[in-house]
């Protein structure tokens, strides 16, 4: 797998593709006969764990983010992450006469015409990027303001989303729900598991997550999540015209699940406090015939800091595989953090057949560490382990 970055590809201008060092990797690849999983990348990177690259986003996209900040999402406080566009702009036409996601199926349709000769051989399958990290979700834990396991903030206050909320609002008869995201949400490092005080909005306070205003911030905040989702992946589906494998991917937000409210994975944009969020997307991914990726099949919840992360990316893991078995859908894992023991990668094993086999998994990822005699010898042999499931 590798990531095939907008800020690199269209950095020049508007549809002005350079793809000369893709097709000369492509080409290599091809020559040692391997297969290549391309990311479309059209996130930033250096903001998140694992990241060792500076790759913002292209020049004439973030020109018009310093006149018109609201392009990027946005907290309560006014912190702008310019990691990835707004939702919110989705179907702006600011970006010299083209919106977000004309943008994307644009990059996506140059991309499959110019390695169209190793479409089935070589180039065996699309991952869009749907968010930051590549992830379909809010940047609702910046590294840049949070720090494990906080609860994360809501981000829905530029001003394109703040204007859907509050139409959403008047159009639910409660025109006074439309004015920003829960003021009792407390903030990124609040811990509910430890700290009942820290967001009332997450506990049994007023208007709290179960309230008729909470589920209806929480339903439009998700809804629009899966909206993103729905109208990028069926765009991009139009021009790959069933050449290639699609897939997304879903950010394993493990912390505070084992809690009525679900918070961390609330913020995010995953409405789990119903058990049902990971259904949801599965859903809209069968529409487009995109397969589930998920992370942190490597984890195992006794690792977990205890009562005080709420955690459990056993079950969470076990969750997401189930609502892609529930929607006939592919499923992918990839690990959430670099380890090279024998005890991550028989977790791995077992969750790679758990509740049905999955089509495959990305180990994160190829560096000295792994390279080094005791770490390679281990991985090659889980690697033949994964090949025999």
């Amino acid at each position: 797998m590798g990531d095939v970055w907008w800020g690199i590809v269209e950095k020049n201008g508007p549809q002005q593709y350079q793809w000369s060092a893709y097709l000369e990797l492509l080409e290599k690849v091809k020559n040692a006969g391997l297969k290549f999983q391309a990311t479309m990348s059209f996130h930033s990177c250096g903001g998140n764990v694992g990241d060792q690259c500076d790759i913002p986003l292209p020049p004439w996209v973030t020109s018009i983010g310093d006149s018109n900040p609201d392009i990027f999402y946005t907290d309560q406080q006014g912190n702008r992450d310019k990691e990835y566009l707004s939702l919110g702009v989705d179907n702006e036409t600011l970006f010299e006469g083209r919106n977000p996601v004309q943008i994307y199926t644009n990059f996506v349709q140059s991309f499959v015409s110019n390695f169209s000769s190793y479409i089935g051989n070589t180039l065996v399958e699309l991952q869009i990027g749907l968010g930051p990290a590549g992830e379909l979700r809010y940047p609702s834990y910046q590294l840049s303001h949070w720090s494990f396991p906080g609860v994360g903030e809501f981000q829905c206050y530029d001003k394109y989303m703040l204007k859907d909320l509050a139409a959403a609002a008047t159009a639910s008869g409660h025109s006074d729900w439309g004015y920003g995201g829960p003021d009792n949400a407390g903030s990124y490092n609040c811990n509910p598991c430890t700290d009942s005080s820290c967001g009332p909005f997450f506990t049994n306070g007023n208007d709290n997550f179960a309230s008729p205003y909470g589920q209806f911030f929480l339903n439009w905040y998700a809804g629009l999540l899966i909206a993103h989702g729905d109208n990028i992946l069926g765009s991009i589906e139009s021009v790959v015209g069933g050449r290639l494998k699609l897939t997304a991917k879903v950010s394993g937000i493990h912390w505070q699940f084992n809690t009525p409210h679900h918070g961390a994975e609330l913020t995010a944009g995953y409405k789990n406090d119903d058990g049902k969020a990971y259904d949801r997307l599965a859903s809209m991914f069968a529409k487009h015939s995109v397969s589930f990726d998920f992370t942190c099949l490597e984890m195992r919840d006794n690792e977990q800091p205890g009562s005080t992360c709420c955690c459990s990316p056993e079950n969470l893991v076990g969750m997401t595989l189930q609502a892609a078995k529930n929607a006939n859908i592919g499923y992918q894992g990839e690990n959430a953090l670099a380890r090279y023991d024998q005890t991550a990668y028989s977790t791995i094993e077992y969750e790679s057949t758990r509740v049905f086999p999955i089509n495959g998994f990305t180990y994160l990822r190829l560096g000295s560490t792994l390279l080094q005699t005791s770490n390679f010898a281990t991985f090659k042999t889980f690697v033949s382990q994964m090949h025999s499931l």
